[in-house]
């Protein structure tokens, strides 16, 4: 898809112009050219200064443009912010992003890592440096929605506002943790999908995790499919052991090919690992995709056929 700026990230872009950089219609982040104001062909620069606290300050004030101008293309992709706890004020709530979600056939949870990445990201150094396909799940998104899925996307780093001069959390969704169960409970189960899948990346593993310990029964009869990207964890709920190993996967950071099977001692004790095709932890979600997409599909066949 094309990346040219509009919309409610205006002020955003005009910020990121204000460094000197601006995404190209591939989603690359470039310098502007002098002659053209367009984006060129440099790519970021880290390094600016003989400081490392000045390079670090310029890519944290850089890095935070980066969520609202893709909130903008979750919205260009058909998504809509619903606003949670539901019934609060915007400026006391936070956010995700949903389809419709009535009467959804197959529904996919995006569930990003901790940290500072935002809902739709999966890392911001990504997005950064190589692009916005690279470091965001808009591909997920796009490829999910071709094959007839609905979408959640979750923002469980998103716990707190400033109020008065001070930051207060949100009260019910005060850590990611709360954040996926109130999304769980509120807008994932009132929309009665007949199938769920998941991915999750990084920490979001252990967020799927303590929601199948919550939500056992659900799990057991909707969620068929469960995709971690390089998670913090490795085994499997005590409430829901066998089922949860059943029907997940986790993609590790590796030297080895895409799927190559990574061992484990004691492997009936811990969820399947095969390698993400990339060694670096931030790379997971987007070396792996292909892998991820045909897994849900290959689990979602199994599941049509078994009834």
């Amino acid at each position: 898809m094309a990346y040219a700026p509009a919309g409610n990230s205006k002020q955003a872009i005009a910020r990121l112009r204000e460094f000197g950089y601006a995404f190209n219609e591939a989603g690359e982040l470039r310098r502007i050219d002098a002659y053209t104001g367009r984006p060129g062909d440099k790519p970021f620069i880290f390094e600016i200064s003989k400081s490392q606290a000045e390079n670090q300050a310029h890519y944290e004030k850089l890095a935070d443009q980066i969520p609202e101008i893709v909130y903008e293309l979750l919205e260009r992709n058909g998504l809509s912010r619903t606003y949670i706890p539901l019934g609060m004020p915007p400026d006391r709530s936070t956010f995700i992003f949903t389809s419709a979600l009535k009467g959804c056939k197959k529904l996919l949870v995006l569930i990003h890592g901790s940290g500072y990445v935002r809902a739709g990201q999966w890392a911001r150094s990504l997005v950064i440096n190589n692009s916005l396909d690279h470091g965001t799940q808009l591909p997920y998104i796009q490829r999910a929605q071709k094959l007839g899925y609905d979408i959640v996307v979750t923002n469980t780093n998103d716990n707190d506002r400033t109020i008065d001069g001070q930051s207060m959390p949100i009260k019910g969704v005060e850590n990611a943790h709360k954040h996926a169960a109130y999304v769980w409970k509120h807008i994932v189960m009132p929309a009665k999908p007949e199938s769920v899948a998941i991915v999750a990346h990084s920490f979001g593993g252990l967020v799927v995790r303590d929601l199948a310990e919550e939500y056992s029964d659900f799990f057991r009869e909707k969620v068929f499919a469960i995709a971690l990207t390089d998670p913090t964890i490795s085994t499997a709920p005590a409430c829901c052991k066998k089922y949860f190993l059943d029907v997940t996967c986790n993609w590790v950071s590796s030297n080895k090919p895409l799927d190559a099977e990574v061992a484990r001692a004691h492997a009936s004790e811990y969820i399947k690992c095969v390698s993400a095709g990339h060694p670096k932890h931030e790379w997971s979600s987007y070396s792996a995709m292909e892998s991820v997409i045909k897994f849900i599909e290959d689990k979602y066949e199994q599941r049509v056929h078994a009834k």
